[in-house]
């Protein structure tokens, strides 16, 4: 039987992970030009980014550190590659995403 320090990490809440206003409007922004480069199941893309995001439940600091207190999620690569900016607040455990783009985008749709 494991000890009592196993058992704790094992139940461990995960952090809890909020998509600000603007996120959404990203992923339709990102779903709308796929779909006019007539890639196929673009929504299916689309819901590929938002479940890469669940690595943030468990892993909040694994983003690539970006300027002031935010960090920046890389998933895929390539033309597939997407980057989710993020900020983790540990305090609340909480993790709050700013906003999705492609990484092959000159920046973000909107200053965080």
């Amino acid at each position: 039987m494991p000890n009592g320090r196993w058992r704790a990490s094992w139940n461990r809440e995960v952090t809890r992970i909020r998509l600000s206003d603007g996120v959404m409007e990203d992923l339709d922004r990102i779903a709308a030009w796929l779909r006019y480069h007539e890639v196929e199941n673009a929504e299916t893309r689309a819901d590929e980014i938002v479940s890469a995001l669940d690595i943030l439940a468990a892993n909040p600091l694994i983003g690539r550190p970006v300027h002031q207190d935010k960090r920046e999620l890389v998933i895929g690569r390539g033309s597939r590659g997407y980057l989710a900016l993020y900020r983790y607040a540990a305090i609340a455990d909480t993790v709050v995403v700013l906003a999705i783009r492609a990484q092959r985008e000159g920046g973000y749709a909107r200053d965080e």
